[in-house]
């Protein structure tokens, strides 16, 4: 199967998606990746030495998934870019993905938000899209849950390449949310969970069978006082 993988920034991959792409690459999977915008924006000082930089922690942060593609749209300005529909239909129809993994609708930032539109409309009805979690899960509600356990150690590597961003503070925001994830699940502390959301439409209905495994089934039972166990 190939995944079709598209951040807007040049670290989103790493904090929102990472997991789940290790797990498709451990079963065989192929990965492709983009990324659409500079990054130039992403700091004290913004501009093009800003966007070098960054390109080189994508390559870095990535390189146990693949070599992105950059589309090296302006930061912050992914709505109003022209040739931005035009482009991702391009990365899309070259690359054939039978998945594409991007960032929800509802997400905060609006660059995020503008290429979930423009993935959606791109990919017609040629493949389905997953969607993957907001920052801090925030009006964000999963449809599925994939276990990245043995695969966080990697993606905390991976977010901690992005050195111009204050990465600790994003990989204690995606620790704390992919725990959240898990134990959403019944997993117990030291478990991690990415959690995505899939919009049914013509003709895709169901894509689990797609999806790498999920946290196991861990029911609650009561003892005979009525304490959960």
């Amino acid at each position: 199967m190939k995944i079709l993988a598209i951040g807007s920034h040049p670290d989103d991959i790493e904090i929102f998606m990472f997991g789940l792409l290790c797990a498709f690459l451990e079963r065989g999977d192929q990965i492709c990746l983009a990324i659409a915008t500079d990054g130039s924006m992403g700091g004290i000082y913004p501009g093009l030495e800003l966007a070098k930089k960054r390109k080189l922690e994508a390559e870095n942060g990535l390189r146990y998934l693949g070599r992105p593609i950059f589309l090296n749209f302006q930061d912050g300005n992914l709505h109003y870019e022209p040739l931005a529909p035009k482009i991702i239909k391009k990365i899309i129809n070259d690359n054939k993905p039978d998945l594409i993994v991007t960032h929800a609708p509802e997400d905060y930032h609006p660059d995020h938000r503008a290429l979930s539109e423009y993935v959606s409309f791109a990919a017609g009805f040629s493949c389905p899209i997953l969607f993957s979690d907001t920052l801090m899960g925030v009006k964000f509600e999963p449809d599925y849950y994939v276990d990245i356990t043995s695969f966080f150690q990697f993606k905390a590597k991976a977010i901690l390449a992005h050195e111009s961003q204050n990465p600790k503070k994003f990989l204690e925001a995606t620790k704390i949310l992919n725990r959240f994830r898990a134990a959403q699940c019944n997993e117990p502390n030291g478990y991690y969970a990415e959690a995505y959301r899939f919009e049914k439409k013509f003709p895709f209905s169901d894509i689990r069978q797609m999806l790498p495994p999920s946290p196991k089934y861990k029911p609650y039972y009561q003892n005979i006082t009525g304490a959960l166990i």
